[in-house]
Parts: structure tokens; C-alpha cells; sequence
């Protein structure tokens, strides 16, 4: 079970980086549209990185 849910919060930071930091990175927006969707990215990494945290805090008690 603990495996499983390491891969998929593997399978969601991959997606998140490819997905978000792709458009960041190539789009061809204003720079303020860019910093925009990279404030969007790093707030979706730090929920997913909470919520990891939690869980395998959770799972050591």
C-alpha cells in the first residue's frame, strides 16, 4: 500500500513539472502571464509536498 501511494505522488510531481513548468518555460505570453502560472505551480508543489509529509507522517504513528 505505501508503495502505491509514493508512485502516484511520484506520477502527480511528474505531471505537475511537465505540465505546469512546460508553459512557464515555452509559452509565449507576457512575463507577467508566465510569473503568474509559475506562482500557480509552486503553490500546487507545496500542497503536494504538505500532503506527502502528512501521509507518511501518518503512516510512521
Amino acid at each position: 500500500m505505501k508503495w502505491i501511494v509514493y508512485f502516484l505522488f511520484l506520477v502527480l510531481y511528474l505531471g505537475v513539472s511537465f505540465f505546469g513548468l512546460g508553459p512557464v518555460l515555452f509559452a509565449d505570453g507576457t512575463f507577467s502571464e508566465r510569473m503568474i502560472t509559475l506562482a500557480v505551480i509552486i503553490v500546487i508543489y507545496m500542497v503536494l509536498t504538505g500532503l506527502f509529509v502528512w501521509f507518511v507522517k501518518r503512516k510512521r504513528k
